[in-house]
């Protein structure tokens, strides 16, 4: 699908600076734009590809001054934001990608299922009894989705993901390839005999509207009760989440953290790489962890913490100098032990002074 520069910066609210009737039809980085492709600039250290992309029209900010000439080929749309804008215009394009309706065979669905008439359903994929399948729901091939559960209007489920029973997922949510939502939770219990038996999950996972899951991440049924992921929030590719944990709103986790069960995080915190939590904690809202962080203990609102364990982040740069420092601190320390030892030997060495009585006589 074609549009115009001029459609373009209608829909962005922008203004058009160049030929409002040009077209594009791809969109490309900008240092390989190509004609009749979209591109946009919002760090200032690519502005020089300005002046050379082949690029048909570029999204520029509405203050945007050029220091050199535009080549002739180039439209220029000038928005508020360039990066928000571009984001706006790939989500049409991917709309546009991923604009499939139908189910494709074999696959099976449930007769006592129910599915929004516009679902897409790809190759080899099942739909189990008492599943509800909402509008515009996108399922690739190869997925499972569980008895009874429930999946909200306008969501994507890529290639591969499995959705065991009972879940809940809600509006507008994205679950990438290989997640696995509803699988058991990790409860054990030890007999008289010291042997591990299981103890049943029979809760489920209610997952809320807009959040998106990245590749090979897992989210584990409750042993009672519910896990939760709150709205917004986003999770990055392999990620553990335990039973009975929560995720607050609008948070985000990096790529392989692992949350142990029954821990609540809060809203709009931010959760590094390879960080792992244990257990029955609470996590604030607003709450920074640095990748690589490890965290045993609560956490209150709007800390920021790095380490293992973690403490707070002023502390743990302040202690970082010494960890640098520490082969010459051991150094300086050898020396003085050394000086030390020295002054010792010298000092019982040293003559010692006669002792003299002295007699106070009366007078």
């Amino acid at each position: 699908m074609q549009f115009t520069a001029g459609q373009i910066a209608e829909f962005l609210q922008g203004v058009v600076d160049g030929n409002p009737q040009v077209l594009v039809h791809d969109v490309a980085k900008i240092e390989e734009g190509r004609s009749g492709t979209l591109t946009f600039l919002a760090n200032p250290i690519y502005t020089e590809h300005v002046y050379t992309t082949a690029a048909s029209v570029v999204i520029v900010h509405r203050d945007f001054q050029p220091s050199k000439t535009i080549p002739k080929h180039l439209t220029l749309v000038r928005v508020d934001d360039p990066r928000a804008a571009f984001a706006r215009l790939l989500e049409i394009h991917e709309a546009q990608r991923f604009d499939m309706v139908g189910v494709e065979q074999p696959s099976y669905v449930s007769p006592r299922a129910t599915v929004a008439e516009d679902v897409y359903v790809g190759a080899f994929s099942y739909i189990s009894q008492g599943a509800v399948v909402g509008e515009g729901v996108k399922i690739f091939p190869n997925c499972f989705i569980g008895d009874g559960v429930r999946i909200g209007k306008g969501c994507r489920i890529h290639a591969g993901v499995k959705i065991h029973s009972n879940s809940v997922i809600g509006n507008n949510c994205v679950l990438h390839s290989g997640v696995v939502i509803g699988a058991d939770g990790f409860g054990f219990v030890p007999n008289a005999k010291g042997e591990q038996e299981k103890m049943a999950q029979i809760g489920n996972v209610i997952i809320e509207d807009d959040v998106e899951i990245g590749a090979n991440s897992t989210v584990d049924r409750a042993t009672l009760g519910h896990t939760v992921i709150r709205k917004g929030a986003k999770l990055d590719n392999l990620i553990q989440v335990g039973h009975n944990a929560e995720i607050g709103a609008h948070t985000i986790v990096v790529a392989q953290t692992g949350i142990a069960g029954s821990t609540h995080i809060g809203n709009h915190c931010l959760i590094g790489g390879q960080v792992g939590i244990a257990g029955h904690l609470h996590i604030g809202n607003r709450v920074k962890i640095a990748a690589q962080s490890g965290i045993g203990s609560n956490i209150p609102d709007d800390a920021v913490v790095q380490g293992s364990p973690a403490y707070t982040i002023g502390d743990y740069k302040r202690s970082y100098v010494l960890f640098r420092n520490l082969p010459d601190i051991k150094q300086q320390i050898d020396q003085m032990e050394k000086d030390l030892e020295e002054l010792k030997q010298a000092v019982k060495a040293a003559p010692r002074p006669e002792a003299h009585d002295e007699v106070n006589k009366k007078p």
